[in-house]
């Protein structure tokens, strides 16, 4: 349980880091597929 509970409060303090990352690396996906789909 203890686990568990460790992940929740990583999440909690992180979670604005974590949204971050998450958008950026959606953003430089859609831009390869984009630039792959353009130059293609």
């Amino acid at each position: 349980m203890s686990k568990n509970k460790e992940d929740y409060s990583f999440w909690t303090k992180n979670k604005k880091f974590a949204v971050t990352e998450i958008l950026m690396y959606l953003v430089m996906i859609v831009a390869i597929i984009l630039g792959i789909y353009f130059l293609s």
